[in-house]
């Protein structure tokens, strides 16, 4: 079975959720979130300048993908399907990366209590950092290509489509003004992580899972390949004997006639 994450790849799937950390403690710096708001500003006047009805009409599409009344439906169905393949682990991982994402946007958006932009084009409510619809579909869509898509040049075209899809839903959320463009993009960082340390946690899981499980089988194959070969070694051990037992008593009797004629 493969593993849910390529060994291989690790040290990158680290160096994002580096990032990602980082990030967020910059966040938390007044100092970097004035500087970084002044970018978001410049940003929110660009989209606002380029509305047009058919970038609206495809912007509100996703804000409909990324409302729990969709997400929630794939997410079983995803579920379901790695479950009727039995590959439990992949199962593990795709259901970790999403508790966990939704475990973290909560009290994330406490921790911060950034107010949103104005004049939205859509009903929104809750502070603003991290963009909630960001990370859902990062974390869906990235979870969901690990553990369907085996690793290799196919896997990789998934992972730049899942990627281009939560890019356009963080560009969806800053042209709606429901969130700043640094909402969006830490949302994305936030779910992407999340898939990756599921991922990567529930490869280790499974290693050692089943080198401790691969220990136990050798100790009773090893054992009863031993009771099988003692038979074999004791009779090769018979059969190498000069005379076998009665050749032993016979040399033994020699020996005690010739001490009798020696003395």
């Amino acid at each position: 079975m493969s593993r849910p994450a390529a060994s291989g790849r690790g040290e990158q799937q680290l160096l994002l959720v580096v990032i990602t950390a980082g990030v967020f403690a910059a966040a938390a710096d007044h100092g970097v979130l004035v500087r970084v708001q002044r970018l978001d500003d410049a940003w929110l006047r660009l989209m606002i300048s380029g509305r047009a009805p058919p970038l609206t009409a495809v912007a509100k599409v996703f804000n409909l993908l990324g409302l729990v009344y969709v997400t929630l439906p794939v997410r079983i169905a995803i579920a379901g399907l790695l479950a009727l393949r039995r590959r439990w682990w992949h199962l593990a991982a795709f259901a970790a990366a999403v508790v966990v994402s939704e475990v973290l946007i909560g009290p994330l958006k406490g921790i911060y209590d950034r107010a949103r932009p104005p004049a939205s084009l859509i009903a929104t409510s809750g502070a603003s950092f991290p963009s909630g619809h960001s990370v859902a579909a990062s974390v869906t869509v990235a979870a969901a290509v690990i553990a369907l898509v085996p690793a290799g040049r196919r896997r990789i075209r998934w992972a730049v489509a899942a990627a281009a899809f939560s890019i356009l839903m963080g560009l969806s959320r800053s042209y709606l003004s429901a969130h700043w463009l640094s909402d969006a993009a830490a949302g994305i960082l936030l779910g992407t992580s999340c898939a990756l340390v599921a991922a990567l946690a529930v490869d280790q899981i499974q290693r050692r899972w089943q080198g401790t499980r691969g220990g136990r089988r050798r100790g009773p194959a090893a054992a009863r390949s031993r009771a099988a070969a003692a038979p074999r070694h004791r009779a090769e051990r018979h059969r190498t004997e000069p005379h076998g037992t009665e050749g032993r008593h016979r040399a033994e009797g020699h020996g005690a006639e010739g001490k009798q004629r020696s003395s």
